[in-house]
């Protein structure tokens, strides 16, 4: 991350997974000036400022539902990481505005602060959640994506992209921490859908996309990153070899609300205007059209591909198995939870 070099960043959400990972690669790979960590969570900061122990580190806390606070953070920044959001399903559906004002609203008034202080670059983090949105969290991050497409259709000095993902290995919220959990503890298993299939991606290459789309990225574009995935089972069963256990009765429990069988991380629709990148897909983006190219023109003919945990390449359970050993995310995770038992 060479274009860091003597640059400020801001990681907004910085304490959750993805911020934490990010913050430790940049330690390693960059000559930055300044990261700040902006979050809500006073605990994690001070968790996580005595394990980096890095100065060039600085912690704020920070709601991004409060413009004026974020207008503050934004001051001196160079490039942003919009990663703070409402991600936990259930708890959107029930409480639907609070994913509102946390990841349309608050996401707002961080892209218009860094419009107004004049920052180079921002990336926003999404999910396969915002592609044919059947929940109130997929349907605000599918809002905030289209505030990504507006303001690069209405700013040329700051650049504005998309990182979309699906299931991350070990991120919070991902199915295999919790098996891994309840396994060990002797807990129930429960499963909503045996023909549920899940990407896999871990942490790293979830960075790698960041990177990607850093160097690659026009103004409103989205990136994807290919993975394989999974059936439910078949990763159930990883888990359950990783730990030495013997198989065990699991609980069918039912789609949950708002819930997806198969993730979909590009939709039919979006296939017209992606491009095949090798390793990555690139979804061009409407922020180059004028406003009556936006109304008036389309496309001829429709591509009827999409991009789904349920197409892609599928893994079985040693291939599964062998992910897991390898990824160290996992490996902390686990002697996490050998240290707590």
């Amino acid at each position: 991350m060479d274009d860091f070099k003597d640059k400020t960043i801001l990681i907004t959400g910085g304490t959750g997974s993805f911020g934490n990972k990010l913050a430790r690669k940049l330690i390693k790979n960059s000559q930055f000036k300044k990261i700040v960590i902006a979050s809500r969570d006073e605990k994690k900061q001070h968790e996580m400022r005595l394990e980096l122990g890095d100065e060039k580190l600085e912690y704020k806390i920070a709601d991004v539902r409060d413009r004026e606070r974020i207008n503050e953070v934004m001051r001196g920044i160079d490039y942003v990481f919009h990663s703070a959001a409402l991600k936990h399903v259930p708890a959107c559906e029930y409480d639907p505005y609070e994913a509102v004002k946390t990841n349309i609203i608050g996401s707002n008034n961080v892209f218009s602060a860094a419009v107004e202080n004049r920052v180079k670059r921002v990336l926003a983090l999404s999910t396969d959640k915002s592609v044919y949105p059947i929940n109130a969290m997929g349907i605000s991050k599918a809002m905030m994506e289209r505030l990504v497409m507006s303001f690069g259709r209405s700013n040329e000095n700051t650049i504005f992209n998309v990182v979309r993902y699906g299931n991350v290995i070990c991120s919070r919220g991902s199915v295999i921490p919790l098996f891994l959990k309840n396994l060990s503890m002797g807990l129930p298993i429960l499963v909503t859908d045996k023909t549920m299939t899940r990407f896999l991606l871990s942490l790293d290459q979830a960075v790698e996309l960041v990177e990607y789309a850093l160097r690659n990225g026009e103004n409103g574009e989205i990136f994807v990153k290919k993975a394989p995935a999974a059936n439910i089972i078949t990763i159930l069963k990883a888990c359950t070899k990783l730990l030495n256990k013997t198989e065990k009765p699991f609980k069918l429990i039912g789609i949950r609300e708002g819930e997806k069988i198969h993730e979909v991380l590009i939709n039919s629709e979006e296939f017209n205007r992606t491009k095949d990148e090798g390793e990555f897909y690139k979804i061009n983006s409407s922020a180059k059209k004028s406003y009556f190219e936006f109304l008036d023109h389309g496309k001829e003919k429709l591509k009827k591909e999409s991009y789904t945990s349920e197409l892609t390449t599928q893994l079985n359970e040693n291939e599964v198995l062998e992910i897991l050993k390898r990824n160290n995310d996992i490996k902390l995770f686990l002697n996490s939870l050998n240290k707590n038992g």
